[in-house]
């Protein structure tokens, strides 16, 4: 096992169930010392229990990152606690299950505060510490709907688009402070992302997709996601068969809306 990991500092944010959940369990397993974040305070003593760090090596931070101010009390806090980050997973984000002609305004802007001014938020609130120390690694989970528009999801795929030029952005322009960005792009993995998805009226859509259903594991994205960072990767398409649609629509964009228009947008 890789010690890439040993004696590193690592902040996740939606780190209570999913994704999140799965790299801090496979991070502790490989030395890692962790800040656990989420909106749910049970799920993340679970976790930190789960991982078997003690509290010299875990931190939890409850955080909701659509809330800016609580982002800069909580990244003080956590930052005044713990030597230094070396990597930050901006890993928290809800999906959507609306028409666009159905969607109030109010739910596209929640959608945006979560997936993209959290992320940011959180990443300007580190950056100067990572800076400072040398360096540092972001990693940012988009999706395969961050390559391209998809029914339904018309604010979560703007969302994760706006990731993209953000981080492509830091990546370019603190290279030379040792700022390293890793963009995730996951296709279906099996996580409650779809039930816990806004629908448009804000409510929670409360299904699992099929497609969601015969994903990738959480615990095989997961090792596909810690090889890319180890490995320095600016992006990585994580899952089976349907990531390949992001190099479907690079390769054959006729082909790729032809098929996309076929899908029932109820």
């Amino acid at each position: 096992m890789t010690t890439v990991y040993q004696g590193k500092w690592v902040w996740i944010t939606g780190a209570s169930s999913g994704i999140g959940r799965g790299l801090a369990l496979a991070l502790a397993r490989r030395g890692a010392s962790l800040v656990l974040s989420s909106r749910n305070s049970e799920r993340l003593e679970e976790l930190r229990r789960a991982t078997g760090l003690d509290g010299e090596h875990c931190l939890v931070a409850p955080l909701d990152v659509s809330d800016s101010e609580a982002v800069a009390r909580v990244a003080e806090e956590v930052l005044g606690r713990v030597p230094r980050i070396d990597y930050l997973f901006n890993n928290a984000g809800v999906s959507q299950r609306g028409l666009i002609r159905d969607t109030s305004l109010e739910v596209d802007r929640k959608i945006m505060e979560i997936n993209y001014f959290g992320a940011i938020a959180l990443t300007k609130a580190v950056l100067p510490q990572m800076i400072a120390q040398g360096g540092g690694h972001v990693v940012v989970t988009s999706s395969v709907v961050g390559k391209f528009g998809f029914p339904l999801r018309s604010a979560y795929a703007a969302s994760k688009h706006a990731l993209h030029g953000f981080f492509e952005t830091l990546l370019v322009e603190e290279k030379k402070s040792g700022i390293r960005v890793t963009l995730l792009v996951p296709g279906h993995i099996v996580t409650d992302v779809s039930i816990n998805a806004m629908t448009a009226t804000g409510d929670r859509y409360g299904k699992m997709d099929p497609g969601q259903a015969r994903g990738m594991s959480v615990e095989k994205a997961v090792k596909q996601i810690l090889r890319a960072v180890e490995r320095n990767k600016r992006e990585v398409v994580v899952g089976r068969i349907d990531a390949w649609s992001v190099y479907l629509k690079k390769y054959f964009p006729r082909l790729f809306f032809r098929l996309a228009g076929k899908v029932s947008p109820v």
